[in-house]
């Protein structure tokens, strides 16, 4: 086994949102599902103002979380796309990643916006976003965990 192989698979967890708000609440669920295959994934979790170039090509996988503001991803999100395109253009093609959303209307258009910019990096989608309407009820929360729990344990695995 060579050193890439024998070493745990990175994720990087970045989101958007105002601290207290329902994103940050789903963060942590999400967090709590990666807790299962901690030992397996070494995680970055990072508000994407804070994460930048280093930390997307430091990555084996991505989760990206946001609310949904106008009907688009969050600012902090769209930012950290923009800093990190060109950068790393060429150099994350296959990435898989994983979304959810904290939706005051459908979150379609935060998931859109964050698709269309996924396909030019080349990013591979592991699974259908997670958008959460409204407030946070059980059933979200335990989405979350399980949004976490499936990126971990396939980069655990070397799935994706």
């Amino acid at each position: 086994m060579d050193t890439a192989e024998s070493e745990p698979p990175q994720l990087l967890l970045i989101y958007g949102g105002h601290e207290g708000g329902r994103t940050f609440a789903m963060v942590d669920a999400v967090k709590s599902g990666i807790a299962g295959a901690e030992e397996h994934v070494e995680l970055r979790s990072l508000r994407a103002l804070d994460a930048g170039v280093d930390d997307l090509l430091w990555a084996n996988g991505l989760i990206i979380g946001t609310p949904e503001h106008f009907g688009y991803m969050s600012g902090a999100v769209k930012d950290f796309m923009d800093r990190t395109f060109y950068p790393t253009e060429g150099k994350v093609a296959g990435l898989p990643y994983a979304v959810f959303v904290s939706a005051s209307n459908d979150g379609n258009g935060a998931v859109n916006s964050i698709e269309r910019i996924a396909i030019g990096y080349r990013w591979k989608r592991i699974c259908d976003p997670l958008i959460v309407k409204g407030e946070l009820d059980a059933l979200a929360m335990a989405q979350c965990r399980e949004l976490g729990e499936t990126m971990a344990t396939g980069l655990a695995l070397r799935i994706w």
